[in-house]
């Protein structure tokens, strides 16, 4: 029979003990898109950090025509997830009800969801909360890139005003 050092028994115990903090503060696994800027993983429902994309009921203008950002946000972040796993790392810059995260593909260290959604033009930087996306939205503007193609209302703006137009908001 093998006998472990106390050294030995102190570090497997500090790394049992230290996993559930570790486990509370992401959460991986295959993601359901809800909205543009809204994954669902496990049940849970995740806001991408800094980032605000339009709700799918949000409509922008280009050309002098109205179309469907919203929904076209929603298909843009299901194609950046595909069937990917998605790793989370919870933020706590939201209230305690909502959970924020920021979000990479393939793991801890893959590229970042929220910057693809900005970068590709399908949110805005969120500089409500921070200031990380700035770079990327201004790359998406210059690129006239997703919704930069034409006029939108910023989703903050549109979000408190769609149950007066009847739409919904997520």
């Amino acid at each position: 029979m093998q006998s472990f050092s106390p050294a030995a028994i102190a570090a497997i115990l500090a790394f049992l003990v230290s996993v559930p903090a570790v486990a509370a503060d992401t959460i991986v696994g295959k993601a359901r898109i809800v909205t543009g800027d809204i994954i669902e993983i496990n049940r849970e429902r995740i806001h991408l950090f800094g980032i605000a994309a339009p709700a799918p009921a949000q409509t922008c203008m280009a050309k002098g025509a109205r179309w469907s950002c919203g929904q076209n946000a929603t298909f843009a972040l299901s194609a950046i997830v595909e069937r990917q796993w998605v790793h989370c790392a919870r933020t706590g810059a939201a209230p305690a009800e909502r959970t924020t995260a920021v979000c990479r593909l393939a793991g801890a260290n893959g590229p970042d969801i929220g910057a693809a959604m900005v970068r590709q033009g399908w949110a805005l930087a969120d500089r409500r909360v921070s200031t990380a996306y700035v770079r990327e939205e201004d790359a998406a503007r210059r690129a006239k890139a997703g919704l930069w193609v034409g006029e939108f209302v910023p989703p903050w703006d549109w979000r408190p005003r769609a149950p007066l137009n009847g739409a919904t908001t997520q």
